[in-house]
């Protein structure tokens, strides 16, 4: 893969009564543009991620076959690349939605699932960095092994956990929401990193786009959690928040750190 330079991402300056009301607009748009985004993610993940999307307002597909892979990336609005399962259909697959997505200039997103304890994964997520993703959702360790890369080499990066803090040209925002049982379920980052590049879709700022998907992704959170006994209930009561929660609603209870 050859290196060019990323894409500038058309972001503004907001204060925080300006972010939550571009969150709650984006919101919207998500909801009426239903874009269609492609995973080529994990075995784990596949069937969690496809009703994440559903429920937030999105489209999903998921094969990995590398003989209709680029047909179904050419077809979508937006593509994932998780690297939890790294077979070599996967890897085949992967390569050739990149270069697809590149030359369809459509966004798509990079999540380096445990970089940070395969060599092999290392040096695919490294190499697939060249190809400047429009976003990397990934935690602090997977950004330490990948280093300073990730900040010239994608549009925003989005480092998640306790805390999560997005970054893009210059610019960073901080969101204080979700819930400690969401660590209790399979596939959660997975998932969260498809709808965040769904958002990434019709949004030509790709900050906002991404800080809406994480913001709703924590709210619902927040507010399936309230509702549940355990990370069993959670699942249905996090699908539920995902697709009732209003752009008003969000607004008013996303906690934002500029």
């Amino acid at each position: 893969m050859v290196a060019t330079p990323p894409t500038p991402d058309k972001t503004r300056v907001r204060d925080e009564a300006a972010w939550r009301a571009d969150i709650a607009s984006s919101l919207d748009r998500f909801r009426a543009r239903n874009p269609h985004v492609h995973c080529i993610t994990n075995i784990v993940a596949q069937a969690f991620t496809a009703n994440v999307l559903l429920a937030a307002g999105a489209t999903p597909s998921m094969t990995v076959n590398p003989a209709e892979i680029e047909t179904f990336a050419g077809f979508a609005d937006a593509v994932l690349i998780n690297l939890g399962t790294m077979d070599d259909e996967r890897l085949v697959a992967c390569e050739r939605a990149v270069a697809t997505c590149q030359r369809a200039g459509k966004p798509w997103a990079l999540d380096p699932v445990f970089v940070q304890a395969s060599p092999i994964r290392q040096s695919v997520a490294l190499d697939m960095l060249l190809s400047n993703p429009t976003l990397v959702r990934a935690n602090s360790a997977e950004c330490a092994v990948l280093g300073d890369g990730l900040k010239y080499q994608t549009q925003v990066l989005a480092i998640t956990g306790k805390v999560d803090r997005l970054e893009s040209a210059g610019q960073a925002i901080s969101l204080e929401n979700g819930a400690p049982v969401m660590d209790r379920v399979t596939a959660m980052g997975c998932a969260l990193t498809a709808l965040a590049i769904g958002f990434c879709a019709f949004e030509e700022d790709a900050l906002l786009g991404s800080t809406t998907a994480l913001a709703l992704f924590g709210v619902a959170g927040q507010r399936a959690a309230a509702l549940s006994g355990g990370p069993g209930s959670f699942v249905p009561n996090f699908l539920d928040a995902l697709h009732t929660l209003t752009p008003e609603q969000l607004a008013q209870d996303v906690r934002i750190v500029l």
